[in-house]
């Protein structure tokens, strides 16, 4: 099962990640997490040059396709090679992000968008995303406070605006695959809501599960 994370800079993302794969792997499950831009090593050197305050003037066709580039070696080398061996992935962003940043933050072509991800990712789709979702402010102020500001943090309220609401219109048009979460509640509270619904779906994938060796 491929299981993505969106949300708007600051939503905490990375963190509710990290904790969902320790529960996940304490109950049995064979669990990798990663994240984009990045997840291999030339993504990982193609997401420097993407947040790089000094690059301020690249070009936003630029952006999309070195988005592209990182995450058609992610899919390749990592994505696909574990979903097959039947483990579950979770990944701070997918290719969600480049529709809400780039589509609607940018306000470019959305179905030319959607063919070049298409491309970079074989069609590959989560079967579950969880939006963490909240105002643009707050997450660019906790952005700011955390100290891990990036070229993209530094687009204007307006862009980051956009971007939530793309998010927004886009967990709207596709309730089946999406879940919109409330990241304004405390992690931990955040976390079990998340459990809860990750489990829930879980619960009809037996093949995922493998049951840990008695100790002893």
């Amino acid at each position: 099962m491929f299981i993505t994370f969106e949300g708007p800079d600051g939503s905490g993302k990375s963190t509710q990640v990290n904790r969902l794969a320790f529960a996940l792997q304490q109950l049995g499950y064979i669990v990798y997490s990663t994240r984009e831009p990045g997840g291999t090593p030339i993504g990982d050197q193609i997401r420097t040059v993407l947040f790089d305050l000094e690059n301020t003037s690249m070009d936003p066709r630029t952006e999309i396709l070195l988005f592209q580039a990182s995450r058609a070696q992610h899919v390749s080398q990592v994505i696909r090679p574990r979903l097959g061996r039947g483990e579950l992935v979770l990944c701070d962003r997918f290719a969600d992000s480049t529709l809400a940043y780039q589509g609607y933050g940018h306000c470019l072509d959305r179905a030319e968008l959607q063919t070049i991800i298409n491309f970079a990712t074989g069609g590959l789709q989560p079967d579950l995303t969880l939006l963490l979702d909240l105002p643009a402010e707050v997450g660019l102020a906790r952005r700011e406070k955390g100290g891990d500001w990036n070229r993209l943090d530094a687009f204007t309220l307006a862009f980051h605006c956009r971007v939530r609401q793309g998010y927004l219109e886009m967990a709207q048009a596709e309730p089946q695959r999406w879940v919109v979460l409330n990241a304004e509640l405390s992690a931990d509270e955040l976390q079990a809501q998340i459990q809860r619904i990750v489990l829930e779906r879980l619960a009809s994938r037996p093949d995922l599960f493998v049951r840990p060796e008695p100790l002893g």
